[in-house]
């Protein structure tokens, strides 16, 4: 069976994926089976640059194809951030308690209490030395009032689903169907299972 590296440090996103490509006729593998690998500077302006640089990092690093994704919270009323900052907004180990709170003392400096909002996930497969797959999701919300949901993470329970009425924290398993990671590998695994081989 052919191997494909899930290049993310993230274990609560390296869960999510492996649920969201169950079943697909690959050998997961995950950044904890190269521990000698480094991770890579992220200088990409956009996710999608981001994401291409992981995963041709990684794919070069391990000799196994390998998929990226780089993926953040895009809040209209503070011209897009954090953006492609998210996982560094407020510091790498601020807790997200604290980049709620950020975030909301940002958008009061502006005179407001919510905003539009986005969730975006870009996503590249790499195999030798080539690009094979890119694609991008994108969920369309809005900033809640208050944190709400002991679900999912990261910035899911600001993140307010219009269509479910609730945050993506309280979404339960609803959320994978219409993330913007759930998005990103669901097509994903309609190109791996539409392959021969990688």
């Amino acid at each position: 069976m052919q191997r494909l590296l899930i290049a993310t440090t993230n274990r609560d996103k390296v869960r999510e994926i492996r649920s969201l490509l169950d079943g697909v006729p690959v050998a997961l593998q995950t950044l904890a089976d190269w521990p000698a690998v480094p991770a890579p500077e992220e200088t990409g302006s956009t996710f999608e640059e981001n994401a291409r640089q992981k995963a041709i990092y990684y794919a070069a690093a391990t000799g196994e194809p390998s998929v990226a994704e780089d993926s953040g919270l895009e809040i209209d009323a503070l011209d897009g951030a954090p953006g492609v900052y998210s996982a560094r907004f407020g510091g790498v180990d601020a807790p997200y308690a604290d980049r709620f709170a950020l975030i909301y003392e940002a958008l009061r400096a502006r005179g407001q209490t919510t905003s539009s909002a986005r969730f975006v996930c870009a996503l590249a497969l790499v195999s030798e030395g080539r690009v094979r797959f890119e694609t991008r999701g994108v969920v369309e919300g809005t900033i809640a009032p208050a944190p709400r949901g002991a679900g999912g993470f990261g910035y899911d329970p600001i993140f307010y689903y219009p269509a479910f009425g609730m945050t993506l924290a309280e979404a339960g398993d609803r959320k994978a169907a219409v993330s913007h990671r759930g998005q990103a590998f669901g097509a994903l695994r309609a190109f791996l299972e539409s392959r021969p081989r990688l």
